[in-house]
Order: C-alpha cells, then structure tokens, then sequence
C-alpha cells in the first residue's frame, strides 16, 4: 500500500509510488548521544552520519518518515540557487555566492555516495539544469547570472540560444540531478535499522530543552536525555520568534502528467518569471511512459485558498508548451520556507538553548539545504565546527536585505487584523458537509469543521505558536495559519509547526 499522506485532498507521485516503513510510538524514557526531531531529510540524513561517526542515535517523527515536506517536493537537486547568485552576491558577497555553490554541488555528491554505499535504488541520475528566460523577462537578468557564477569560479556554467525543452535562451547549468527522493529516504530507514540507531513514529515532542543534557519531551510525557538535539521539523518548534521573524512561509504546487517514452528531453527546467515554474522528467518504470513534473503558482501559506485555479493554472501553462503531455496523473501541494537571502538556517539555536541545532530555511531547493545541514550539524556535533557555519549562520541579519524584512514582517503583522473582521459565516448551519469556515461568536473566532456524517467539530481559531487566526484549506482539508505557516488538520491536531500543540478544542454545542 502506497504511503498515506498527512492531509487530504492529493497525493504525491512520490507518495503513490513508493512505500516507507513505519516505526513504532516512544513509550518508555531514554538516552541518546544525540536525539533527532524529524525523520525527513534532514533528520535521516543526520542520523546515518552521527551513527557512521560512532554515536548514538534516537529520532523521533510526530508522523512517520516522509509524511512531511520530503515526501511533497519534485526533487531537483540544483547547485544553481533559484533565488540566483547574482542577488546573493548583492546581498552577501562573491564569497558567499561560491560557498553556496560549493555547499550545495557537494549535497549532491553526498547524496550520491550514500545512495551508491547503502545500495539505494532511488533513480538518481545526474543531467543538466537550465534557466530559461521567460517571454517579455528582460535578458540582463541572464546575463547577470552568468557574469556573476564565471566570476567566482564555475566557468563550466554557458549561455546557449534555446533551451532543449522551451526553445528560449538560457544558462546551462551542469551536473545538476534527481531522484525519487521517499525511495531514498527508505534506504535510509534501512541503513539506519543497519547501523543500530532507533526511529520511534507517531511521537510528537512539545519541549525541547537545552543545556549540558538536553532533555526532549513528548506529547506523552516521555523524555529523551542526550548531549545533543537536531531540531530538523522544517519550521523549528523549539523557537517562537527568532528564526520565524527572518523567514516566511509560501505553498507551492505541483502536478504531474503523463508523457510518452523519450517525448521530453531529460534536465531540470526553470524560468526567470516570479513565482517562477520548475519542471523535470521522472523516468516510468511501469510501461505508462514518463511522467512530466511542473510546479509553481506560489503564495504565501494561508492567505489564499484557490488551490484548484492553481493547478489548473500550471496544467494550462504546461500543455500551451509541452503539447506531448496526456492525462494528469498526480497533483499535490508543500511548504517552501524563503529566508532574506535565499540560503537556509542551519546551525545552534538562535534563541540560545545550549546544544540545540535548528535546520530551516530551505528556500525552494529543501533536498540540498536538507543534505548541507546534514553534514554541518554533525561536523558541528562530532568536530566542533563546520566549514559553512558562517554562511548559514541562523543568527545573521543581512543588511542589504533589510527591505525584504521590513516587508515580510509587515506582511505578518497585517494578518492580526482579521480578528478584528466578521466570521465566514453567520452560523455553523451554513458549514457544508466535508467543509469549514470561520464563525465569529462573541469576541473570539472559532474554527468550525462539519465531517461528512454531517457532526459539527470546532476549535479555537488562534494557532497556538503566536496566536495568528487560522483560515481553511478547501484543497487539503487544513486550517493554515497566515502568520508564519503552521498547519492543522481538519479537527486541529498539528500537522507542521512552528506550532507544538493542536488548536483548542470547543464544544460545537455552545455555537448553536
């Protein structure tokens, strides 16, 4: 049976094709080395090299592996940055531009070599990558790119007249790759299981607290001590405001439509427009032919709830180019977290708990930054240090970025307002089956779901990381917070944080 996903509504290609074992609940205290919260990427990743490093290893998932972020992305696995050198360069410097190459052209490599060491079949290839610029999208911004990534030193990037896909001028981009990526977390899981670390599911954890013993506490109560904690949640539960101020929360889409054999030519394929589309080929391994992946049609979570005119929107955009492309096959939606510069946070806990390490920020290229923080907190955990410790600082404030913060922020602070508006409805007898709304009662908002049996459910509508109003996700089935991303499900248990604990439950009794 093909992995379920945490919410309703769609379903990766990844989460159809492939299945992840899962792992059973923590019910007793324990002590570890270092304790892992998150078994996606990060956390997996992490966890095969502390264990590789001698030390002892615990993870705790509030789901199971891959229901999260890693199981809900297309899977380039760029070098090139899609916030691009040239603005990183602005912001940060030449130096930090080439590190960012650098960091990220060796998360591929290691991602590679794990797959080739543990004898992952998780279909990584290595092919070209290529921006393309976008009609009516002015070519200096082409030329930029590439002045400033010759500049610091990787030369083998060209510009060439056409694309192979679009037939647009471009940068071609080499060594650049993909893969499945749930196939390859479940040859982590199976390495991990190898190696002798331990992975406990359905546990989530509500405390994280620092110091010469770290102690994590779950839900239940139970705890683990370890001289060390990797936050690697995608949003970081252990911090409230630090982190979250500097980064900001957007959905993306993506679907996925059937191709014919050998009908696109294999890369990865972006575009110079803002949101900007990304395109690959996953190879069919069942006779159905290709499957051609294009997402896009971004915003920021929770501040809109159109999610069917999206995918529609990236279907019509995809056909009007690609006219090989048949049925629609798969369609979903993930969380993309944008930092002020483009480069994640990666490294201590800027909210000062000691040996706490927080992996965030991934900017759109989360497979990468996911591998980079991998490798840095336990270069960090075992040697002290990592090469990059400056680059992906969480603590930095760039000031050439200054407006982006103003602006984001400002953004934040706007959504406060709604619990000053009137409710969705008037009443809960206007919530349809299988749907909810937000219902003013008194001076409070409250989030009400009607299941498809037609009983009410409602809850507070204030998220419980910083008190932001909740709105409802017709397409998923979730209430998503406005403010900075987390998300619940229908009835208000957490789904992703920076939240820790579910929405307040209400009895439905008192709206009527």
């Amino acid at each position: 049976m093909a992995l379920e996903s945490p919410v309703e509504g769609t379903s990766s290609l990844w989460q159809a094709t492939c299945d992840v074992p899962s792992f059973a609940p923590l019910t007793q205290d324990v002590e570890a080395d270092v304790c892992i919260v998150g078994a996606g990427l990060v956390g997996l990743t992490a966890a095969l090299r502390l264990v590789r490093a001698g030390r002892r290893v615990v993870v705790l998932d509030s789901h199971q592996p891959g229901r999260g972020n890693t199981g809900r992305t297309t899977a380039h696995l760029a070098s090139a940055l899609d916030d691009r050198f040239s603005e990183l360069a602005r912001v940060r410097g030449l130096d930090a531009a080439r590190q960012a190459w650098e960091s990220h052209a060796t998360a591929i490599d290691c991602i590679e070599a794990i797959a080739r060491d543990e004898d992952i079949d998780c279909d990584f290839q290595r092919l070209d990558g290529y921006l393309w610029l976008a009609p009516d999208q002015d070519p200096d911004r082409l030329r930029r790119e590439l002045e400033t990534v010759h500049a610091f030193g990787w030369h083998t990037v060209q510009a060439m007249e056409e694309d192979p896909l679009f037939g647009r001028p471009c940068l071609r981009f080499p060594d650049q790759a993909q893969f499945h990526p749930l196939k390859y977390l479940a040859g982590l899981c199976a390495a991990l299981q190898r190696s002798g670390a331990v992975i406990y599911g359905d546990t989530r954890v509500e405390d994280i607290a620092g110091g010469p013993v770290v102690v994590t506490t779950t839900a239940h109560g139970h705890r683990v001590r370890s001289g060390a904690a990797i936050v690697a949640t995608c949003s970081p539960i252990c911090d409230r405001f630090a982190v979250h101020s500097k980064q900001a929360s957007y959905t993306t889409y993506a679907i996925g439509l059937q191709l014919p054999p050998g009908s696109v030519p294999p890369g990865l394929y972006w575009d110079t427009i803002d949101p900007y589309h990304y395109v690959r080929l996953q190879p069919g391994g069942d006779g159905r032919g290709d499957v051609l992946l294009v997402g896009g049609e971004d915003h920021k979570t929770g501040q809109a709830d159109d999610g069917e005119r999206r995918f529609a929107a990236l279907e019509a955009w995809t056909r009007a180019r690609v006219p090989a492309a048949q049925e629609r096959l798969y369609r979903w939606s993930g969380q993309v977290f944008e930092t002020l510069d483009g480069l994640a946070h990666i490294g201590p806990d800027p909210a000062g708990a000691a040996n706490v390490y927080i992996a965030t920020g991934d900017s759109g290229m989360g497979m990468t930054h996911s591998t980079i923080a991998a490798m840095m907190l336990c270069a960090r955990i075992c040697d002290g240090e990592s090469e990059w410790s400056q680059l992906y600082d969480p603590r930095r404030r760039p000031l050439k970025a200054g407006g982006e913060f103003i602006r984001e922020n400002a953004n934040v602070a706007a959504q406060y307002a709604d619990w000053l508006r009137p409710g969705e409805v008037a009443s809960v007898e206007e919530v349809a089956p299988g749907s909810g709304a937000i219902l003013r009662s008194g001076l409070s908002r409250v989030a009400v779901y009607r299941d498809e049996t037609g009983d009410l459910h409602a809850c507070s509508a204030a998220c419980t990381h910083l008190l932001g109003s909740v709105t409802w996700n017709h397409l998923e089935k979730t209430w998503d917070c406005p403010c900075h991303g987390s998300r619940f499900d229908r009835l208000g248990d957490v789904l992703a944080g920076p939240a820790r604990a579910g929405l307040r439950v209400l009895d439905p009794r008192t709206l009527r």
